[in-house]
């Protein structure tokens, strides 16, 4: 297997797609492309051509560039099988437990609705990437449009599962607002004080939040800490199921 090299692009208000290559065979894609534009200027700007299309979900912000970029370079579209009705131009439709051949580099596909019923996530484990759209954020997870409370903790459980060193790519610059809502149900965790600080410089400083890792997102993210005693008395919901807490954090946050 081979390692990724990987370019973000940012795309529209807070949207984020990325480049990946593999080196070996030079297979060269995008995941969630929302428009067209900048990413041929960063495909120019690296000299790289274009061969694949990863999406995450169907949504346009993830999705929109599809067919424009599809009719350039001939790409191939690879998507989830369960939305593949709703992915522009999809060619490879993937599953859960499936491995997606990129060139010389594996991805292996996780199924995870909550965000949207056919949401997946690509991991490169060699590469300790993980692109995981809009069902985790640095801080955070996305709305329920589609999917249940219960869809979504099991969703978040198996991303949580990955090692610590995961690089987490997701969809969108949310992480200083996300910081400031975890601060506000988890006030006593250390790791996220000293997290929510850094985040804020690194933003004073126009620098992206993203990618965090894995192990910063299960010490600090409240949506992958249900199951922690410590938020549930916090949020005074001692002893309450983790689905409960969790649905209730959302719940807050959907306000917040």
């Amino acid at each position: 297997m081979s390692k990724l090299e990987i370019h973000q692009v940012p795309l529209l208000r807070d949207n984020y797609a990325y480049l990946i290559r593999e080196p070996e065979t030079a297979a060269t894609g995008v995941v969630d492309p929302s428009v067209a534009g900048p990413v041929f200027e960063a495909l120019a700007e690296h000299g790289w051509t274009l061969t694949h299309i990863l999406n995450t979900h169907h949504h346009w912000d993830h999705t929109g560039g599809n067919l424009e970029l599809k009719a350039a370079s001939g790409a191939t579209i690879v998507g989830p099988a369960a939305d593949r009705d709703r992915i522009p131009g999809i060619d490879v439709a993937v599953d859960d437990g499936e491995t997606y051949r990129f060139g010389a580099a594996e991805a292996k596909v996780t199924f995870i609705p909550g965000h949207t019923r056919g949401h997946i996530a690509f991991w490169f484990e060699e590469s300790a990437a993980l692109f995981c759209g809009d069902t985790l954020f640095a801080l955070g997870c996305g709305r329920l449009f589609e999917g249940t409370p219960e869809q979504m903790w099991s969703s978040l459980c198996k991303l949580r599962a990955l090692p610590d060193e995961t690089r987490v790519y997701c969809g969108h610059e949310y992480t200083q607002d996300n910081a400031r809502f975890a601060l506000a149900v988890d006030p006593e965790n250390a790791d996220l004080i000293a997290r929510a600080a850094a985040v804020d410089r690194t933003r004073a400083a126009g620098l992206p939040t993203v990618p965090s890792t894995m192990g910063e997102e299960r010490a600090t993210n409240p949506f992958l800490r249900a199951d922690e005693p410590a938020l549930g008395a916090a949020m005074g919901l001692d002893a309450a199921d983790p689905v409960a807490v969790f649905a209730e954090t959302r719940r807050r946050k959907d306000v917040f």
